[in-house]
């Protein structure tokens, strides 16, 4: 499986291996906003972005990570980031950030649910992982649509220095 070329199609959207292309959109829109619920802190300039991307690639030629982008399927206009960390453990968990114009419009849920069925069908695990702050309604709705079940609830420090309340979902295979 050569992850450094994967495309992941639905019905809206393609989800690509994460490459310098996108360093721009990356930088602009991974802001303070959209960090608020995350662990990590948005990028204090260009360089930070082109070291997230070069790391992620390095992660997904290793087999540990994968790193894509979200975009709009006929427009090909970036929406955001997704990905799967630790994708060969039992428990590979998703992440997913949407730039704010993208919020609201079901790409979060088609996007999450567009990487399920591509681990279902590539990965080997017992289960897929789902985090997500308490207080963001928007981003539990994803699991919560899925059938997703809370098996445990934590408090996490992120790098800004606010404390999260995490709220760890487990997914079902279809």
């Amino acid at each position: 499986m050569e992850l450094l070329e994967l495309e992941i199609s639905t019905s809206r959207l393609l989800l690509q291996t994460i490459s310098m292309k996108y360093k721009e959109d990356i930088f602009r829109e991974f802001n303070q906003e959209i960090t608020t619920y995350m662990y990590t802190n948005p990028p204090k300039n260009i360089s930070d972005t082109e070291d997230f991307i070069n790391s992620s690639l390095l992660e997904i030629k290793k087999g540990e990570n994968l790193v894509l982008v979200i975009l709009n399927k006929n427009s090909f206009k970036f929406l955001g980031c997704t990905g799967i960390h630790e994708i060969n453990s039992n428990e590979p968990e998703f992440g997913i950030w949407l730039k704010k114009s993208a919020h609201g419009k079901g790409y979060g849920l088609e996007t999450i649910i567009g990487l399920k069925t591509w681990a279902e069908e590539n990965l080997d695990f017992q289960h897929l992982v789902y985090c997500a702050d308490k207080a963001n309604i928007p981003s539990r709705r994803i699991p919560e649509k899925l059938g997703g079940k809370i098996i445990r609830e934590y408090k996490k420090t992120n790098l800004s220095g606010r404390v999260l309340n995490i709220l760890e979902y487990v997914l079902p295979k279809a």
